[in-house]
């Protein structure tokens, strides 16, 4: 059962690869907005994905997080999150993160819980399905 409160604490180090440059999201060699969103998607994933039933997984629905400073490659960020609602099959999350040195991104991510297999058909429909 996902409880409101249930934390994690999740921690990257800056690679070039992770970077708005190589994202082509900026022309910078610092931490992309992508890769900051990735970064808190697959914490709240990894949270509750333990919790899920047999078949069950997540899917991201809602990002709203706000990137406020820049991460140089080599530095280390982490990403706090918590369940801070729940309902029915909606996980709503808070999602702090911050370098070694202060808040870099602040915000909310929503996932809804799915059976992944009938999600995956659908998806697949819709490439089977003319017009």
């Amino acid at each position: 059962m996902i409880e409101i409160g249930l934390k994690t604490v999740d921690e990257y180090v800056v690679a070039e690869k992770d970077t708005a440059k190589t994202f082509d999201s900026g022309a910078l060699h610092i931490l992309a907005t992508p890769m900051l969103i990735c970064s808190a998607e697959r914490s709240c994933k990894n949270l509750v994905q333990p919790l899920m039933d047999e078949g069950m997984g997540t899917v991201g629905t809602l990002v709203n997080i706000r990137h406020m400073a820049p991460t140089p490659v080599g530095m280390k960020y982490r990403c706090e999150s918590e369940v801070i609602a729940v309902e029915g099959r909606l996980i709503r999350f808070h999602v702090t993160l911050s370098d070694e040195r202060e808040i870099i991104g602040e915000g909310i991510h929503e996932r809804f819980i799915v059976n992944e297999e009938r999600f995956q058909s659908k998806a697949e429909r819709k490439r089977n399905t003319e017009g």
